[in-house]
Parts: structure tokens; C-alpha cells; sequence
């Protein structure tokens, strides 16, 4: 797989490698389907992390285990979507926003997790070249993934703080493509979390476990 890490081509002065524009051209059509609420999101979305597990493996330990993680949430992705998408009129997810416990949870999961996934990259310096930064970044797609899976529109609002950290990190580290991807999933999220929004709001929210009637 040493071609997925040869250059692709020169933009703007920066070096473009296979790995990283066909990872990430397979990220944005993530994000497209995912505002489409289209189960398709989570194959393209395994995939992607296949292919970035596939550049790092034997190269980067530490990247390629985060990418296997991710591929993982993408079948419980693609699982939780299988199974709710009947709940609503159309055949996909219905969108709803997250109860208040749901929202205390994942602040205290993404907050512990990024120190604690900080402090082993930091432990082990072979898995990360900048810790804390990659770990706000890693934890932060987790729980915007999971929040995803769950048809939370605050999945959006997870992406806008991951990308806040992921441009500027891409770019320092020499990764062109991811961060100019970045700015283009700013975009994509803005209009996604209209329309999720905007469909949350409209008709009868879908019941959840557990909850009174």
C-alpha cells in the first residue's frame, strides 16, 4: 500500500498524497449523505476509514488504530440507522434534538475522554505527533459520530468544534488536502444542520427507550 502514501500532486505549494485526498474526498461524501439522512453514510464512511487504515498500517500504529475505531462507530452507525429509519414517514432517521442528560453525557464523555486519550498519546509518542489537539479531534469525531447514529442534530455542532482544531492542525502538519476538506465540511455542516434543524421541529418527535410516555 506504499502508493496510498506517493504524492498526488502539488496545490499551492503544498504536497498532496493519495491517502489523504481519497480519504477525505470519501469524508465529504459522508457528511453529504449523512445530511441526506441516507444509511449509504455509513458504508462510504467505513470505507474512508479503510482506506486511511490502509496508508497507515505498518507507517503510523497509533493513526491506524483511530481509523479502526472509527470504522468500528461506522457499523454501529450504520446498525442504529438500520434499525430506526422505520420510525419515521419518510423511511430514514427522524432528527431530534438531544435531552438534556443526553447533552451532559457526551460533554463529560468527549471532556474525559480527550485527557485521557491525550495523556496515552502522550504516554506513547510513536501514536501521535501532536497529543492534545489529536486527541480533541479523534474523541470529538467519536462522539459526533455516535450523536450521528442517534439522529441528534447536535452531531452538527460536534463537527463545527472538530473543525475549528482540524483546519489549522491539518494544515501545520502538511496535510493540505485534509485541511482544505475541512473547510468545505464547515460548509456542508452549516446547511445540514438546517435541514436537520428544520425537520426536527416538524411533526410528532420519535419516542426513545426508556423514556415516559
Amino acid at each position: 500500500m506504499n502508493w496510498l502514501n506517493s504524492e498526488a500532486f502539488t496545490l499551492f505549494g503544498q504536497h498532496i498524497i493519495w491517502s489523504d485526498m481519497a480519504g477525505n474526498i470519501l469524508g465529504l461524501i459522508t457528511l453529504a449523505l449523512g445530511w441526506r439522512r441516507s444509511l449509504w453514510t455509513w458504508p462510504v464512511q467505513f470505507l474512508s476509514g479503510l482506506v486511511l487504515f490502509a496508508a497507515f498500517y505498518g507507517h503510523l500504529t497509533g493513526s491506524a488504530g483511530k481509523q479502526a475505531v472509527v470504522m468500528a462507530v461506522a457499523l454501529y452507525g450504520w446498525w442504529q440507522w438500520q434499525r430506526d429509519k422505520d420510525r419515521s414517514e419518510d423511511g430514514h432517521i427522524a432528527p431530534r434534538f438531544a435531552t438534556g442528560r443526553e447533552r451532559a453525557a457526551m460533554l463529560a464523555a468527549a471532556a474525559v475522554g480527550t485527557v485521557a486519550v491525550a495523556l496515552l498519546f502522550k504516554a506513547y509518542p510513536s501514536l501521535s505527533w501532536d497529543p492534545w489537539p489529536d486527541a480533541y479531534i479523534f474523541v470529538g469525531t467519536i462522539v459526533a459520530m455516535y450523536a450521528q447514529a442517534k439522529g441528534m442534530v447536535e452531531f452538527w455542532f460536534a463537527w463545527l468544534l472538530v473543525d475549528l482544531v482540524g483546519v489549522p492542525l491539518n494544515f501545520a502538519n502538511g496535510y493540505a488536502f485534509s485541511g482544505f476538506v475541512y473547510v468545505i465540511y464547515g460548509a456542508l455542516v452549516l446547511w445540514g444542520m438546517r435541514d436537520w434543524w428544520l425537520r426536527s421541529r416538524r411533526g410528532p418527535q420519535p419516542a426513545l427507550e426508556g423514556a415516559p410516555a
